[in-house]
This record gives C-alpha cells, structure tokens and sequence, in this order.
C-alpha cells in the first residue's frame, strides 16, 4: 500500500492530503531511476578500482605466469649465450687452429644488431624491458647458430681436404726396406756416370735388383707411363695434387696405365736399368709445383729420427750417381 502524504493548508489550517497526477508521478519515479542510476555507477567504478572482475583476475593470472615463463626464458638464454661462447672458443682456437686456417672474425659472431630499432613494437608495455632484452638474445643466439654452422661445414671441407692432402703427399720410401741394396745417390751436384761431369742430380739413385717392386709415395692419378727420350727410360710420372708430383725412372717394367689412379704402397712398377743408366737401381724425384725438391725430405712415415739423420748424412755425400 503506497505510503500518503500531506501538505498543510494554512488558509483553511488543515492538513490537506497530495494527490499527485500521472504526469506528476512519471517525473517523480524518471528521478528515482536517475539517482538509483548514478549511484549504481559510482558504486561500480568504486568496486572497481579495489576488485577485479573474474575475467580480470584470470588476465592477470595469465600475465604473472607470461611474466615467470620470459623469466625463466631469459635465464636460459644466457646459459646458452655462454655455451656458445664455448664452443665459439674451441672453434676458434681448437680446431681451426689444428687445421691452419684463421678464426671467424669477432664482427662476425655478433654482427647484424645496429641501426634501425627492430623492437620498436614492443615497447610501452609495463614488461617492455624484459621482452625486449629477451628478444635481443633470442635474435643474437640465432645469429651466432648461424655463423656456427657455416663455420663448422668450411672446418668439415678443410678435413676432408686436409685428409686427402696427407694422403696424398709423398712420404714413404718407394722401395720397401727389404729390397733395398743401398742408398746410391743423393739429390744435389753429383759426378755423371758416363760423362764424367758436375751435373745436378735432380732425384735420389736407390739401388735393388732387376724386378723389386717400386711403390707409390701417396695417392694420385698416372700421368706417364712408359718409354720416353731423354735418359730415363721407362718411366712413371704420378701426379699427387696440391703441386706434387713424383717421378719414378730407369723402370724394367711398368704395372700401370696412363689415367690410372693408385693409393700409397701401390705397386707401380719395377727395379730396371733403361735408359742412361749403368746398373739397376730406381731414381726417384719429387716435384712440388714444377720444382724439384729432396725426396729424404718426404721420409717421414718410413723412418725413426735416426733413421732419416743416416739417410741425410749418406744423401749428402758427393759421390756418383747410376744415371
């Protein structure tokens, strides 16, 4: 039941009851809902600035846990910022340093990080810092895998070439120990045999019976095989790669072929005496680039230290040579 009111009447003192018309009415309850209203929202922007909404709750439930993951992210990038720079290290001075060649320029593991800002995006947020330093990282670490794994593939070409290069080299003997009958001739002026004249000898005379076998001082591919003018013989020509070359001359007999290619302690040929030669015995050069050099000096996988100082020595003597 509505609740009455009234209003005094001082003409007729009395009190006199108000009845309010529609119109009345519709204005007095459009103002009720106007004041119910604005509280209503006031209590609202009041509740909140000290509540949160459950969807803001698990916003920021959300964010705390994206918070903690960017925390933990970045601590494990530096652990690998510094493995890295270990393996940078051994890169560097390991294993370029074995196979000779020079490090990866320093600008170059952590190049490709000045000028224009590329985190541009993610600043003016409340973590901006923490993203933006972990994306730093993140890119750098890319970057350093990167130049890592081209690093790694031009050390793996350099084996590969290095391995070749060793066996390819000549460094043995071309006449096993067995067979030898003795170190004739060194490399150097020598007498000639037949014309009795100082003359360069431009290989080493190893002497052995008609028919020893006669080896390939490293892996290559033939190049001559056979008779040919100007004293030699028979004789073989094997081309080593990287500028060496080896000659094997006066042979009594050839086991190969022109194109061949053949591995160190191949069997190439024979102990003979063609050619301008006065007994059987192999002269034996080593060429790098067009050049010839001392064959003793490429012993190094047949003989001790002691061993190559008495070939050295009885290399050395000025004796004759057999061609």
């Amino acid at each position: 039941m509505p609740k009455l009111k009234y209003k005094f009447d001082p003409e007729q003192l009395s009190y006199q009851k108000i009845v309010l018309t529609p119109k009345q009415q519709f204005f007095r309850f459009l103002k009720q809902l106007v004041a119910l209203t604005v509280i209503a929202l006031i209590l609202l922007v009041v509740l909140s600035m000290f509540f949160d909404t459950p969807e803001e709750s698990k916003q920021k439930r959300e964010n705390k846990q994206l918070l903690s993951q960017y925390t933990k992210l970045n601590d494990k990038l530096e652990r690998m910022e510094y493995e890295m720079n270990q393996i940078s290290d051994r890169d560097d001075n390991i294993y370029r340093l074995i196979f000779g060649t020079e490090p990866v320029p320093e600008g170059k593991r952590d190049g490709g990080f000045g000028g224009t800002n590329r985190y541009k995006q993610l600043e003016g947020y409340s973590e901006s810092e923490l993203v933006i330093e972990t994306a730093k990282k993140l890119d750098k670490m890319l970057w350093q895998i990167k130049v890592q794994r081209e690093s790694y593939i031009e050390v793996m070409k350099i084996a590969e070439e290095k391995e070749i290069f060793l066996a390819s080299v000549p460094a043995i003997s071309p006449i096993a120990d067995r067979d030898l009958t003795r170190f004739a001739s060194g490399y150097g002026y020598r007498i000639h045999p037949i014309y009795r004249t100082r003359k360069m000898h431009t290989g080493i005379d190893l002497t052995a019976p008609t028919g020893t076998e006669v080896y390939s001082t490293g892996d290559g591919k033939i190049i001559v095989a056979g008779y040919t003018p100007g004293g030699y013989g028979k004789r073989i020509l094997v081309d080593h790669g990287f500028g060496y070359k080896t000659l094997y001359a006066h042979l009594h007999d050839i086991n190969v072929k022109v194109g061949q290619i053949v591995k160190r302690g191949e069997v190439i040929g024979f102990v003979g005496s063609t050619g301008r030669s006065t007994a059987p015995h192999l002269h034996y050069e080593v060429r790098k680039n067009n050049q010839t050099e001392n064959p003793v000096n490429y012993y190094f996988n047949d003989l001790t230290p002691e061993q190559y100082e008495e070939v050295i020595r009885v290399s050395s003597r000025m004796n004759m040579s057999f061609d």
